[in-house]
């Protein structure tokens, strides 16, 4: 019996219901066709340095009181990059599960953007209504900036939760056929 088959035992005898893969073998499959699966590759660690950046110009900001534009700007960049990654998102979303939002797979990391999305949304807001101060709206960048430090951990959580998918599928398969290690047919490798 495979640890994966155990697991599942000794959570339904828990009560618990096991948990499912991540993707089916249809939706894996329309994963590794999609283009916007690179796309989102690639806009990922984009979006993760602009943050880097500006973190590092906000902080500046802050501590110094210097560079205040800078700060703006990159802040505008974060959230435009967020803005891009998101709609990108909702495309691969659409080609992978078949829905823009909120597909059971990605359900609570969907609900945590809309928080991401509203204080980087707030920020672009104050800024342009002078609506806070600069140091409040260098706060609020802090405020939407942590929010989306905890939603990229969600996605790293899920992209190795559907990794860790994947070795049990490979070592399910090589079981059935006594070649461990055998990949199942079709698919990258998460």
């Amino acid at each position: 019996m495979s640890r994966n088959s155990v697991s599942n035992t000794v959570a339904v005898s828990a009560g618990l219901q096991p948990r499912h893969p991540l993707y089916t073998n249809e939706e894996r499959l329309r994963r590794d066709a999609s283009v916007w699966t690179l796309v989102q590759g690639i806009l990922a660690p984009v979006q993760f340095l602009v943050f880097l950046v500006s973190l590092v110009l906000v902080l500046r900001y802050l501590l110094t009181g210097q560079g205040l534009e800078a700060a703006n700007i990159s802040i505008v960049v974060k959230t435009l990059t967020l803005y891009t990654i998101m709609i990108t998102g909702c495309i691969w979303e659409k080609a992978v599960f078949d829905c823009y939002l909120f597909a059971p797979a990605f359900y609570w990391e969907d609900v945590f953007s809309m928080l991401v999305l509203t204080l980087h949304t707030g920020y672009l807001y104050a800024l342009a209504t002078g609506f806070l101060t600069s140091q409040q709206l260098m706060y609020l960048a802090l405020a939407a900036y942590s929010t989306y430090i905890v939603n990229a951990t969600q996605f790293l959580l899920k992209l190795r939760t559907a990794r860790l998918d994947y070795a049990a599928q490979v070592q399910r398969a090589g079981e059935r056929t006594g070649t461990v290690g055998a990949a199942p047919s079709g698919g990258l490798a998460a």
